[in-house]
């Protein structure tokens, strides 16, 4: 069967492309300062961070993205916000994991790590609003309005203008 595309896909495409490479420059950038800051620990510390940060961001927009996959099916809705719910469950789940088993690490250097961590979170919100502003979708996008043939068809042809409707 063929289903309809949605509108946001295109962007959420772009943002994921961004965020990629935004990750990339993140992970050279940080992975220097903190070898500069803190030596080998700092570089693990801010390369950590930064991956999980990308991992944990990009994970929403893939879900999305497999969510639109369904677009046009009865149970769209449900599947959507389940999918991103699921997403946003196992990113927390693995957050708590991560955070547990990084805690007392000796070669983790905390300080570069929450940095490193705060920084990619704000690049990838910052990238976020870059495409948002950008695209060119409508506000009220993957709507059809009805025309004048479909309301003759059913019967409900709007009233002369001065016509009373009673």
């Amino acid at each position: 069967m063929n289903r309809p595309v949605v509108s946001s896909t295109p962007v959420l495409r772009t943002t994921l492309l961004w965020s990629a490479v935004a990750t990339a420059v993140l992970a050279v950038v940080g992975a220097v300062i903190g070898y500069a800051v803190a030596g080998s620990s700092g570089l693990w510390s801010a390369l950590i961070a930064i991956v999980l940060a990308a991992i944990f961001l990009g994970l929403t927009g893939a879900s999305i993205l497999i969510a639109n996959r369904w677009y046009g099916d009865p149970l769209y809705v449900p599947i959507f916000f389940g999918a991103v719910m699921g997403a946003w469950l196992v990113k927390f789940v693995v957050f708590i994991i991560v955070l547990v088993v990084l805690r007392g690490q000796p070669w983790l250097n905390n300080t570069v790590f929450f940095v490193a961590l705060v920084v990619s979170i704000v690049a990838s919100l910052v990238i976020d609003v870059v495409v948002m502003l950008r695209m060119r979708i409508p506000h009220a996008s993957d709507v059809t309005l009805p025309t004048m043939a479909d309301l003759e068809d059913d019967g409900d042809t709007p009233a002369e203008p001065g016509q009373s409707t009673t």
